[in-house]
C-alpha cells in the first residue's frame, strides 16, 4: 500500500483503512494495519474499549485540571509550544494537546471551531487518552513506543476517530529520561502533511531545552524560599467526623457527609479511596502509583492527589501509609455488601449491590477489586439455594454471565422451568 496516499489523496487512503479496521477486528489481519497496533488494538478491547465507543473516562474536572497544570514542569514550555504550533486563530483547523505522562489532557489549543469539533469526541481537558482511558490512539501509541507516532483515520481503535489524524510524541525530562508529558497535534485528515511529524518532533526537542535549565519550572538559581513559595497551599481541611462514607458503586462516585450532602468524586481519587478501603494496613505512595500507573507512575503525583482528597474530605484520610480513618474504614457502599455477606444478610447484601465497583475505571487493580466483589457475591447467592435471589443476581449486570448460578437455578426449580430456560438461552 502506498502510505504517500495519506498526504496526496487522504479520503480514498481511508476509505482502505477503513475496510482493513473493520477485518482486523474480526480477526482477519490485513497488510494495512501494523502488527504493533493490531496488538494494541487487542490490549484495549481487553482494558473493555469498544470500537463503538465513544467516551473516554474523564480523570478531573476542568476547574481540577486548572489545579494541575499550576504544578506540572510542562507549564514552563507551554507558551512556547503555543507559538511553535497552535493555530487558535478563526480560520485554524488543527489542535495543539498537552498530556501528562499518563495520558490525561491538561492543555489543549485551538479555533473555535476545531474545539467544538473535538468536544463531539471528548477531546478535551481532564480526559484520559491512554490505552486505557480510549484505545489506541497517538497519544497512547507515544506512550507505549516512547516515541513519535502518527496515526491516520482507521488506524485509530474506535471508529468515531476515523476522521482524524494525529501526530504525537513524548516529551522526557532531559535530566532522567522520565516521560513528562505528550505533545500531540490533531485535525481532520486533510490537515496532515509530510511535515507535521517533523515538526512536532521539533517542538519537543525545544521544550526539552527548555526544562534542561530548569528544576520543576523554577531557575535554578531561585532560592529555596521561592521554591517553597511555589508550593500548594495547606488544604482547608473538614472535620474527621464530616465524611459519613463513600459511594464506589456505579458511574457517579461521590463522598457523603454527616449532614447529608454529597461531594462528587473524579475517577482518579474514587480510584485512590476505593484502594483504600481494600485495605486496612494501609498503602505507600510508591504502591499506589504503581497500582493506578504502572511504571509510568510516580509517588509525587500520587501525594499531589492525596493532598487534594484530603483538603475535600478532611480528616478522611490519613498518612504513613496511607489510609482511610478509623471512623470511615469500611463505611463505603462496597464495604457495606462485603459486611453483609459477612453476616449472612445474602438478600441485603444483594439489594445493596446495584452496580459494579466504578463501572467506569480500567485500572487493572480497582478492576481486580471489582471481580472479587463479584466472585463473593455471586457464590453467596449460589451457596443460599435461593431461587428468588439467583433470579434476582442473574438480572442484574453483575450476575448476567453467571453459569453457574444458572445451573444452580436449574437444580432447584428444575430443567423446564420458563425461568432456567431463559437464562440458559441467554448464555448463548
Amino acid at each position: 500500500m502506498d502510505y504517500g496516499l495519506r498526504f496526496s489523496d487522504p479520503a480514498s487512503y481511508a476509505r482502505t483503512l477503513r475496510r482493513a479496521h473493520e477485518l482486523v477486528i474480526s480477526g482477519v489481519p490485513r497488510p494495512e494495519i501494523s502488527a504493533r497496533l493490531a496488538d494494541s488494538w487487542r490490549r484495549s478491547m481487553a482494558l473493555g474499549i469498544s470500537p463503538d465507543q465513544h467516551s473516554p473516562r474523564h480523570l478531573h474536572d476542568v476547574s481540577e485540571v486548572l489545579e494541575l497544570r499550576r504544578e506540572h514542569r510542562l507549564q514552563r514550555v507551554m507558551p512556547a509550544l503555543h507559538d511553535l504550533l497552535a493555530d487558535d486563530s478563526r480560520s485554524g483547523r488543527h489542535l495543539l494537546v498537552l498530556t501528562d505522562a499518563g495520558g490525561e489532557v491538561l492543555w489543549r489549543v485551538g479555533s473555535p471551531a476545531v474545539l467544538r469539533r473535538a468536544d463531539t469526541l471528548e477531546f478535551s481537558e481532564g480526559a484520559d487518552w491512554s490505552e486505557a482511558g480510549i484505545g489506541t490512539n497517538a497519544i497512547s501509541e507515544a506512550l507505549v513506543t516512547g516515541g513519535p507516532v502518527q496515526l491516520f483515520s482507521a488506524e485509530h481503535l474506535v471508529r468515531t476517530h476515523h476522521e482524524w489524524a494525529c501526530t504525537a510524541a513524548p516529551i522526557t525530562d532531559p535530566a532522567t529520561g522520565q516521560v513528562l508529558g505528550v505533545l500531540d497535534v490533531s485535525g481532520p485528515l486533510d490537515t496532515l502533511s509530510a511535515d507535521t511529524l517533523r515538526m512536532v518532533r521539533c517542538a519537543v526537542r525545544v521544550a526539552q531545552a527548555l526544562l534542561g535549565t530548569s528544576d520543576d519550572g523554577t531557575s535554578l538559581g531561585a532560592s529555596p524560599s521561592v521554591r517553597a513559595s511555589r508550593q500548594p497551599a495547606a488544604p482547608v481541611v473538614r472535620p474527621a467526623a464530616a465524611v459519613d462514607s463513600l459511594e464506589l458503586l456505579g458511574e457517579k462516585p461521590a463522598a457523603v457527609f454527616a449532614d447529608g450532602s454529597r461531594a462528587p468524586l473524579t475517577l482518579r481519587r474514587a480510584e485512590i479511596l476505593a484502594l483504600l478501603d481494600s485495605r486496612s494496613q494501609g498503602w505507600s505512595a510508591e504502591e499506589l502509583a504503581y497500582e493506578l500507573h504502572g511504571d509510568a507512575g510516580t509517588p509525587q503525583a500520587i501525594r499531589t492527589e492525596v493532598f487534594r482528597v484530603r483538603a475535600m474530605l478532611g480528616g478522611a484520610v490519613e498518612s504513613n501509609p496511607y489510609r482511610l480513618a478509623d471512623g470511615l474504614a469500611g463505611r463505603s457502599d462496597a464495604g457495606r455488601v462485603l459486611r453483609l455477606l459477612r453476616e449472612g444478610r445474602v438478600g441485603e447484601a444483594l439489594e445493596n449491590y446495584p452496580a459494579p465497583l466504578l463501572s467506569r475505571s480500567g485500572t487493572l487493580a480497582v478492576q481486580l477489586l471489582r471481580d472479587q466483589l463479584d466472585m463473593a457475591v455471586g457464590s453467596a447467592v449460589r451457596a443460599s439455594r435461593d431461587p428468588v435471589l439467583l433470579v434476582r443476581w442473574l438480572s442484574s449486570d453483575m450476575g448476567a454471565a453467571d453459569y453457574l448460578a444458572v445451573e444452580e437455578l436449574g437444580k432447584l426449580v428444575g430443567r423446564s422451568d420458563p425461568r432456567y430456560l431463559t437464562f440458559r438461552a441467554s448464555m448463548g
